[in-house]
């Protein structure tokens, strides 16, 4: 069978399975709570596997590969800060924001973030944060939509545009029929898919390498900064480089389509077992796409494109049967990201930008149809990096939401004059940081945006909320699950 064939085939029988999941959760959506939260009833291992297939995307896959194929060993503190943000999402706002939006009875980040704010101001706040996420999510969209012309173009002979259409048409489909539940539980495969892949073709790379000694061996031939965690930066420039990098997991709690998944669990308990399953599931994927890039980086050093080098090594070293896997399963990364960022989309016209709380199905599914359009002609006539398309979405996000989150889950209320500064000054610098030159690891536009954001809320931050109430909510889930 030729590689084009295994691909097609490969990518036929997994399509059907989304659009059957797809089929499936439609039974189970019957209002925009189930489409939107799945009716807060996930269990431990498809929230956690959902959750970190929708928070790694095709960045994690050919955004962390290719870093580890351009810079070298340095590429390891990309693996520490998301480690670092895994461990902070998990353990400190997942079991909080839990509990915070089941006694506020919030479906979306914007809502909690804009509780008790009085009905003056609620509504700029409501505003201003689904015009940040709806920008951000286009560029974001944009990029794994862009992805999946890569997948496609290096399985068989599709053009690009053809590329990205089709893909556009699979991911569109499954979540229009089953919202959240579609998303979730399909995320389940493709977390399944991308961990495999993340350990086979490392493996195979590895002993086509020689071995882990010829390895670094040859990373070593290839100049010292290869080998060296600092890329050959000293001083006040490797520090920056550090704490550039490290800021990546800054901006793990301001993401609104991942942190839904922790106001749809079932339970605390549920959430216990989630977490671990979760942060291991992450750490064994990046560790395996750094050990890919670094791999490549010694066997086909004259890669043009970086962000090639995972194809590059599925291709050139497994079968077709299962290189056409490998390339689903970057497919899959990028669905499992993608479709939790249409039902945010969505959620912030059909929820939050509207009067009624409950918004609309049909509304809903329109506005998932609509922003994936706008999102696939960006992908088709305005091309960029994935890398650095995906992590401006990603830090433009964490600064605007991620410090007022944090604050907001210590039991303070944030003044609304100080929620919206908090919220702009973190996009704006973000965006502003981004148009300039980069600094030593994106110094400027990953920590400071953040930084200052954070120290607006914590300056406008005032009264504790009953911690009573966080007690009555839960016993009010529990009231719920017994009915």
């Amino acid at each position: 069978m030729s590689r084009s064939s295994a691909v097609f085939l490969t990518l036929a029988v997994y399509s059907t399975l989304v659009l059957v999941i797809g089929a499936w959760a439609s039974r189970r959506t019957h209002d925009t709570d189930d489409f939107f939260l799945g009716g807060r009833r996930l269990g431990p291992i498809v929230a956690a596997l959902s959750q970190a297939a929708s928070a790694s995307s095709a960045w994690t896959l050919l955004g962390v590969s290719g870093a580890a194929f351009a810079w070298g060993l340095s590429a390891i503190w990309i693996l520490a800060a998301v480690l670092s943000g895994y461990v902070l999402n998990w353990f400190y706002v997942a079991p909080r924001l839990r509990v915070l939006s089941l006694e506020q009875g919030n479906t979306t980040l914007s809502q909690v973030l804009g509780a008790g704010l009085g009905e003056r101001l609620r509504p700029r706040v409501m505003r201003s944060a689904s015009i940040i996420i709806v920008v951000s999510f286009v560029f974001y969209v944009a990029a794994q939509l862009q992805a999946a012309g890569h997948a496609f173009g290096a399985g068989f002979d599709v053009s690009p545009e053809g590329s990205v259409i089709l893909g556009t048409v699979i991911i569109v489909g499954y979540t229009l029929l089953g919202g959240f539940w579609a998303a979730s539980v399909s995320d389940c495969v493709q977390g399944f898919m991308m961990v495999v892949a993340a350990v086979v073709v490392p493996l195979i790379a590895i002993f086509a390498a020689g071995g882990f000694g010829p390895l670094w061996q040859g990373l070593a031939a290839l100049g010292p900064e290869s080998v060296d965690i600092y890329g050959g930066r000293e001083g006040v420039v490797a520090l920056a480089f550090v704490l550039g990098v490290m800021g990546i997991g800054l901006g793990n709690p301001g993401q609104p389509h991942v942190v839904n998944r922790f106001m749809a669990l079932e339970s605390q308990a549920a959430l216990a077992r989630a977490r671990w399953i979760a942060i291991g599931w992450i750490a064994i994927v990046l560790a395996g796409m750094l050990l890919a890039g670094l791999t490549a980086r010694v066997l086909f050093s004259g890669l043009p494109d970086p962000e090639q080098a995972f194809f590059e090594l599925a291709n050139r070293l497994l079968p077709p049967a299962f290189a056409a896997i490998t390339i689903v399963a970057v497919l899959s990364a990028i669905m499992s990201t993608t479709d939790s960022q249409l039902l945010v989309a969505a959620s912030c016209v059909t929820v939050d930008l509207q009067r009624s709380p409950d918004g609309g199905l049909v509304t809903a599914r329109v506005t998932v149809l609509v922003f994936s359009l706008i999102a696939m002609l960006l992908a088709l006539y305005a091309p960029e990096s994935i890398y650095s398309r995906v992590l401006f979405a990603w830090n433009a996000m964490g600064a605007a939401f991620g410090p007022l989150l944090l604050v907001r889950l210590t039991g303070k209320r944030v003044r609304p004059g100080s929620t919206l500064g908090a919220m702009w000054a973190g996009f704006l610098l973000t965006l502003l940081f981004y148009l300039l030159p980069d600094s030593p690891g994106d110094l400027f536009e990953r920590v400071i945006p953040f930084m200052a954001a954070l120290g607006i809320a914590l300056t406008g931050g005032e009264r504790r909320r009953d911690p009573d109430r966080a007690d009555r909510a839960e016993t009010t889930l529990h009231d719920r699950s017994a009915i």
